[in-house]
C-alpha cells in the first residue's frame, strides 16, 4: 500500500510586517482534498505536525468567498470527518519520512510562520531530493522549502521548476501589503525557476522529477490526482 506523510502546519497566526498577529492555520480545502483522493485510491495518510500540535484550520478557508457551495460542503463534511485523525497528529520529530512513498505539504499562510524556518522539515525536503523521492507542496506550503536555504551546498531547490501563491493572488487577497514577505519572491530568490498560471486562481501543478507543486486551492485536485496517476 501506498503510504503518505501529510506534514501540516501547526501555526495559529502570521506575524504581519508590523508585528500583528494574523489569525491562519492550513487552508481546509487544500487538506481534505488531496486526502480524499489519497485514501480513495486506497493509499494510508498519515498527519504530522510540529511538536505534534493539533492543526488549526483557517477560518477564511470555509466562508463563502473561499469556493463555490458544494464544494464548500464537501469540505466540511470532509473536515468533521477527519477531527479524530487531526486532533492527534504525530509529531514532526518522531516520524521516519523514509518510510513514506510520498510526503505532501497542503497549504495555507501556516507554514510561512513555521514549516518556513523548522529545521527537522528542512531535513526531511533535503533528503527526499537527495533520494529523488516524491514530494509535493501546495500553494502556500512551498515556504517549507525556505527552510533548506541554508544547506551544503546550497538549497536542493535552486533550478527545481516550482509553483506556489503568486505575489498577484496574495495581493487580490489584500495581504500582500502586510506580508513580511512574498513566497513567489522568496522562491526566486532562493533560485527556483518559478512558474504561474496565465490567470490568478486558475489550477496550475508543475511536476519536475520527484518534486510536486501546485499554485493554489483550486490546484487541490488536480495536484493530487496527478500524485495518484504517476505513483500507483
Amino acid at each position: 500500500m501506498t503510504k503518505v506523510l501529510m506534514i501540516v502546519s501547526a501555526a495559529e497566526q502570521w506575524t504581519l510586517n508590523d508585528g500583528t498577529p494574523h489569525p491562519t492555520g492550513f487552508w481546509a480545502e487544500e487538506l481534505v482534498t488531496p486526502y480524499s483522493v489519497f485514501t480513495d485510491a486506497g493509499w494510508d495518510v498519515d498527519v504530522a505536525t510540529p511538536g505534534g500540535k493539533a492543526p488549526t484550520v483557517d477560518q477564511v478557508s470555509l466562508n463563502e468567498n473561499a469556493g463555490d457551495a458544494e464544494t464548500l460542503a464537501a469540505v466540511k463534511t470532509k473536515l468533521e470527518e477527519l477531527e479524530p485523525v487531526l486532533a492527534q497528529p504525530l509529531s514532526l520529530d518522531d516520524v521516519e519520512a523514509g518510510n513514506y512513498d510520498l510526503v505532501f505539504y497542503p497549504g495555507g499562510h501556516g507554514p510561512m510562520e513555521d514549516l518556513a524556518v523548522n529545521e527537522t522539515s528542512g531535513r526531511i525536503l533535503g533528503q527526499r531530493m537527495a533520494d529523488n523521492a516524491p514530494t509535493a507542496l501546495l500553494c502556500h506550503a512551498p515556504a517549507a522549502v525556505l527552510a533548506t536555504e541554508n544547506a551544503p551546498g546550497g538549497s536542493p531547490f535552486a533550478g527545481r521548476a516550482m509553483t506556489g501563491f503568486s505575489n498577484d493572488e496574495e495581493r487580490a487577497g489584500g495581504l500582500a501589503d502586510k506580508a513580511p514577505w512574498l513566497l513567489e519572491d522568496k522562491l526566486v530568490e532562493l533560485g527556483a525557476k518559478y512558474e504561474k498560471a496565465p490567470e490568478p486562481f486558475a489550477s496550475y501543478v508543475v511536476v519536475d522529477g520527484n518534486l510536486y507543486t501546485g499554485q493554489n486551492p483550486s490546484s487541490s485536485q488536480e495536484l493530487a490526482e496527478r500524485l495518484v496517476k504517476d505513483l500507483s
